[in-house]
């Protein structure tokens, strides 16, 4: 097996986990701390700004290299079992998350937010 192969495969895996914990964020039965854990590695894969941007070579990537396996990893092994696999039957019959269209004006006002409150404090 090439490592394109396995690369791929890799990431059609990650994307079906990440579609999973979406739907263990859903469960009524998912403690507490890992709705809330499901939650943040749910927005962290769809936001559409990283910790670190993309355009950094090769840290840029690295953050979507560790922080989203380890995110899922967390939820996964918080999880559980019969969640879990619930979750992973619905992200097999479901290849796509729901979209957020307005999650994506969230983010960008938050930044904005943020980005005022640095400048404000820098000039003040």
């Amino acid at each position: 097996m090439s490592l394109k192969q396995r690369l791929s495969g890799w990431a059609k895996k990650l994307k079906q986990h990440i579609t999973a914990i979406y739907y263990v964020y859903r469960d009524p039965q998912t403690p507490v701390l890992t709705r809330w854990l499901a939650l943040l590695v749910v927005a962290y894969a769809l936001s559409p700004i990283d910790l670190i941007p993309d355009f950094i070579p090769v840290i840029g990537y690295l953050d979507d290299l560790i922080l989203l396996p380890l995110g899922c990893w967390l939820v996964i092994h918080t999880v559980p079992h019969g969640v879990w696999q619930r979750s992973l039957e619905k992200a097999s019959e479901r290849s796509a998350l729901p979209r957020f269209q307005w999650m994506t004006f969230v983010v960008v006002m938050i930044w904005i937010a943020l980005a005022a409150v640095i400048i404000y404090s820098l000039v003040v």
